[in-house]
């Protein structure tokens, strides 16, 4: 999983890491629950816009991404962001997103769309683009409209959907007045309306299940957009798109788009290869392209740069002295150095004609507290936890180094620039390390508390609204259509069985106790590219990933090993947790903090360590257990199995549909389970869901959104969640290419993308 957003209309609100009631409210109508300022998107689009004189007819994009997809069906639940960007080049959506990340109709499929009727029941009124005929020549009209709203009403378990929202609102489709018209009349009221038909699929797709299920997964014979889909190519790892020549709008300037599976830890290679002219990377490739675009190398970076004066006396020794043994080796690893040093400089030569185009996602990362169990089942603790985080320090943490502006994120609902977008953290409040101590207290975790055996307690798994635990459920969350592919429906002791294998897999997958020891914490630093021998050496590079982690191994003097969850069964807690840790029924207040291991991860890792930091200043004491990307949604995230995590959602222009499930209240499923469907904090109230169930049914737009600020202010009140910061987009783009980069909240116009003209100067980049 890359964890980093899919597009959210695709399949669901998948978690990304680019990565999700009622309780008392303070202070609520000061929090912005009200608000009706419209917010402004903190950073725009970074696309070196040109226009289409400027742009040369013809050429091919290659562009990488995650993977070749397993479907090209946006409503499959193993549809992922390769699928969405295939969907927006290649088929007709009625609505598109703009620069604020508000829906607006796409005027290339729909002249006009308005609700017509309102009593006795709600009727949407479409008139089509006369030209607007799919790649056979057909028109686009009412017969499509029909298949998909059968396809994914619900009422058919014949098609594998993995959604059906606002489908299943829908009681009848019609053809209007004439073929250009389609009219749809609704069962129940439903305020996102807009987000219906987007994309929309041939009939031939959507007609029976056998085609919904299967034929859209390798093909699709029949398009209506700028492009085509030509090919496939699952061995080579591509997918072809190329011109449509029935496209009826402004004609694409590209012969063909090309999308490359590239696995991120490679595509600075692939850049500098020539195998892409387009790639998302990471904060320390970004910076590697800056310096190559601007042409100033440093010594601080590539093979070689770790070998400082004090080291390289040591070598020369060893090159130059008796034992001819360790003599050839240090010869042989000069060689390679060397040798590693020229690709380097030819990767440089080569990265100069790209240059990084930054913005922020539409998505935000978030601090997860699982509220099914342990102390954070507790409202007092999480709100606590969330007490003492400083989110504008994080937000500076990884979003300055970058340019980009560091303001957290204040709703976890919508983003600034978006219409539901209000600051509502007044409901829980800021850093106040006074505050969390005090919660702390009233909740009877105390200082110096006796710290032994914990009474077994017969306990809930659900938070409800008032931080008070439920009876009899399990916290074993049922798999739901919405779920990521791979989400189990697990058992405790599945879970139990998940979490312990992946303690030993994955690159470090050490736990380690933050709050044990006296050790100052360093603050992150620029992942510098040194040379590749060091970690054969043993000099680990300093970066984003490393800075104070502690492997367990760290801990062995002190006699015992960290205490929490992952620690083997009668281990000895680390000496000194009883001495000054908080402590409540003879058991220490340590929470396990489960972080992902994989070269992507370094940012996340880097931010947990700062939070696990600011906890320990209030006497929270962190089990810091790093897993690898495979294991850490599937084993950790979905079973439950977590006090803390980090992950990223994506945020939408229709936020009542799209994020009641990640917040809606989990509820026991027939077979004794909880359906959590996407909450996966387990903490939710009633109304919350009623909040949204309103908002949903709730036709003037001013009003709808009211009602979504009102349900953000009472999440952040029930302290599951608590947002940091928008994910920053970095992206990769050859110098001569116009109209792609960083597209912030804007659906991309592919027949716009292209090549400059040779006589066209690129737009120069600070």
């Amino acid at each position: 999983m890359s964890h980093h957003g899919v597009g959210l209309r695709a399949v669901m609100r998948s978690v990304a890491f680019l990565t999700a009631g009622v309780l008392a409210v303070p202070l609520l109508t000061a929090c912005g629950g009200d608000q009706d300022e419209e917010s402004k998107p903190l950073a725009g689009q970074d696309i070196a816009p040109a226009g289409r004189a400027r742009l040369a007819d013809g050429g091919t994009l290659r562009w990488a991404v995650d993977s070749v997809p397993e479907t090209l069906n946006t409503f499959q639940a193993d549809a992922d962001a390769t699928t969405t960007r295939v969907a927006q080049a290649v088929l007709p959506s009625m609505y598109r997103l703009d620069a604020n990340g508000r829906a607006k109709r796409n005027a290339d499929f729909l002249e006009s769309a308005k609700v017509v009727d309102t009593e006795p029941k709600q009727v949407v009124l479409y008139k089509l683009h006369q030209q607007a005929v799919w790649s056979d020549g057909r028109e686009i009209g009412a017969a499509d409209f029909a298949a998909q709203w059968r396809a994914l009403s619900g009422k058919d378990s014949a098609y594998w959907t993995a959604r059906n929202a606002g489908y299943d609102r829908i009681e009848k489709v019609q053809r209007g007045a004439n073929d250009l018209e389609v009219k749809v009349t609704f069962s129940r009221p439903y305020a996102d309306w807009k987000s219906l038909f987007s994309p929309l699929y041939p009939k031939e797709v959507m007609g029976t299940p056998d085609s919904f299920n299967d034929g859209a997964r390798r093909k699709l014979k029949v398009t209506a957009g700028a492009f085509s889909l030509k090919k496939v190519a699952k061995a080579d790892g591509d997918v072809v798109l190329v011109r449509n020549p029935r496209w009826w709008g402004r004609p694409a300037r590209l012969d063909k788009i090309v999308l490359h599976a590239v696995p991120r830890d490679k595509r600075t290679e692939a850049l500098a290869a020539g195998q892409v002219d387009v790639a998302e990377v990471d904060p320390a490739e970004a910076e590697r392209i800056v310096l190559a675009s601007r042409g100033k190398p440093t010594p601080l970076q590539g093979p070689g740069a770790a070998l400082t004066p004090s080291r390289a006396l040591p070598s020369w020794a060893r090159a130059h002295g008796s034992d001819k043994g360790a003599a050839r080796a240090e010869a042989g690893a000069r060689r390679e150095q060397r040798d590693a040093a020229t690709r380097y400089a030819a990767q440089q030569q080569s990265l100069s004609a790209f240059e990084v185009r930054k913005s922020l996602e539409p998505a935000y990362t978030q601090l997860a507290l699982n509220g099914a169990d342990g102390p954070l089942a507790d409202e007092r603790v999480r709100r606590a936890v969330a007490r003492a985080l400083d989110r504008k320090e994080i937000a500076g943490l990884v979003l300055k180094p970058l340019g980009l502006p560091a303001v957290p994120v204040g709703s976890h609902l919508a983003l600034s620039g978006q219409a539901a977008y209000a600051d509502n953290s007044g409901a829980l409040g800021g850093e106040d390390t006074d505050e969390a101590e005090a919660l702390l207290a009233d909740a009877g975790w105390v200082h110096g508390g006796p710290v032994g055996k914990p009474e077994k307690k017969a306990g809930e798994k659900v938070a409800g609204g008032e931080g008070k635990k439920a009876g009899g459920q399990s916290a074993s969350p049922k798999s739901s259509p919405k779920s990521p592919k791979g989400s189990p429906k697990a058992s405790p002791k599945a879970s139990k069985k998940a979490g312990k294998s992946s303690e030993t897999s994955g690159e470090d997958d050490g736990t380690y106790v933050v709050g044990d020891d006296e050790k100052p914490y360093g603050e992150p630093v620029r992942e510098d590219h040194q040379d590749p021998r060091d970690s054969q050496r043993g000099h680990a590079k300093t970066n984003l990933a490393h800075v104070g982690e502690q492997p367990a191994r760290e801990h062995s003097d002190r006699g015992g090993v960290p205490g929490g969850a992952y620690a083997p069964k009668g281990t000895p807690a680390a000496a000194g947790a009883a001495a000054g840790a908080l402590a409540k029924d003879g058991k220490p207040l340590t929470l396990r903090f489960v972080l992902p291991s994989g070269p992507g991860s370094a940012t996340l890792r880097a931010v947990g360590e700062r939070i696990a930091r600011m906890l320990d200043r209030v006497g929270i004491h962190t089990a810091v257990t790093k897993v690898s990307d495979d294991s850490y949604f599937k084993d950790h995230i979905a079973n439950g199995e977590y006090d803390l995590a980090l992950y990223s959602w994506p945020t939408s222009a229709f936020p009542a549909t799209d994020a009641r499930p990640i917040y809606a209240k989990p509820v026991p499923a027939a077979d004794g389970s909880l359906n959590v469907e996407q909450n996966y904090t387990r903490v939710g109230t009633d109304q919350v869901d009623q909040l949204f169930d309103q908002a949903i049914a709730t036709l003037d737009e001013g009003k709808s959104a009211k009602l979504v600020r009102k349900a953000d202010a009472r999440i952040w009140a029930a302290g599951g969640s608590i947002p940091l910061f928008q994910r920053p987009q970095l992206m990769a783009v050859r110098k001569n290419v116009a109209n792609v980069g960083a597209f912030g909240f804007q659906t991309p116009r592919y027949e716009d993308m292209g090549f400059l003209k040779k006589s066209a100067t690129p737009g120069s980049k600070p």
